[in-house]
């Protein structure tokens, strides 16, 4: 296989990997790490050319040196030589202080692109985050039921209270009035009234419970359903991770293969 068609196999590859990436809904960090790694390869291969620029200099120059020592051993013209010296020294200092200056520039560029690659949270990272977040909702789910349970637990204990309250006020009632009551006929026939209300004020708050009861069952119904379809939300997630990695571990090998 020759190098145009390794090229072409490595700009398929990264279309295909681009193509999976959308669809994962990555987009966002794929967006900020693929201009910041762009112009990091930019500077890499300036830095090649920078680099083979100055090896040709460095052999130039290494040339002029050995010429240079060839006219001092031979000694002619020791005074002409001595200006042409002087004359290459100082262009060799000014051209060594610009090609300083120049690499300084080219270090704080890639320096910087280092640190913008840096602030993308890596591969290692993100699953960590995704761990330590699902740790953390699972901590607060189980602390959100124990509150519920608790706060459940109190309001039927203070229901159960109000109707015992309520059984022993009509207890007292109804003991109270029952001798004045059953010595009479008319007293008798309000007591029996005021029992047949009592007892169909029981059935109504029967009803209504019962009536709280279906829609309790109703809600925590709808709740299982809402809970089944966030765990296959969740697994989706999982998948949709996974392959982004396997992804991610794919471009990385397909970049070293680009990059020899």
């Amino acid at each position: 296989m020759n190098r145009y068609q390794r090229k072409a196999d490595v700009l398929s590859e990264s279309q295909k990997l681009r193509e999976r990436i959308d669809g994962s809904g990555c987009n966002a960090a794929v967006d900020k790490l693929i201009p910041i790694l762009e112009s990091l390869k930019s500077l890499e291969n300036e830095e090649c050319v920078l680099r083979a620029d100055y090896d040709a200099r460095r052999a130039g120059l290494e040339a002029e040196v050995c010429e240079l020592e060839d006219k001092v051993e031979s000694g002619s013209h020791s005074e002409s030589l001595s200006e042409s010296l002087d004359s290459l020294l100082e262009m060799s200092l000014e051209k060594l202080d610009s090609a300083k200056k120049e690499l300084a520039g080219r270090l704080r560029a890639v320096l910087l692109v280092k640190r913008q690659i840096d602030d993308v949270a890596t591969q290692a990272e993100v699953i960590q985050y995704d761990r330590r977040l699902s740790e953390l909702n699972a901590y607060i789910q189980e602390k959100h039921q124990q509150t519920r349970k608790h706060y459940d637990t109190y309001n039927a204990l203070l229901e159960i209270k109000d109707l015992m309250l309520k059984e022993t006020s009509l207890l007292n009632s109804i003991n109270s009035q029952f001798q004045d009551a059953i010595t009479s006929a008319d007293g008798r026939m309000k007591l029996i009234a005021s029992m047949e209300g009592i007892v169909k004020n029981s059935q109504q708050k029967l009803r209504k419970l019962e009536n709280g009861l279906d829609e309790e069952q109703m809600t925590l119904s709808n709740l299982k359903k809402k809970y089944a379809a966030a765990m296959s939300e969740q697994r989706h997630c999982y998948s949709l991770l996974k392959a982004f990695q396997e992804e991610c571990s794919k471009n990385e090998r397909l970049r070293g293969l680009s990059a020899a």
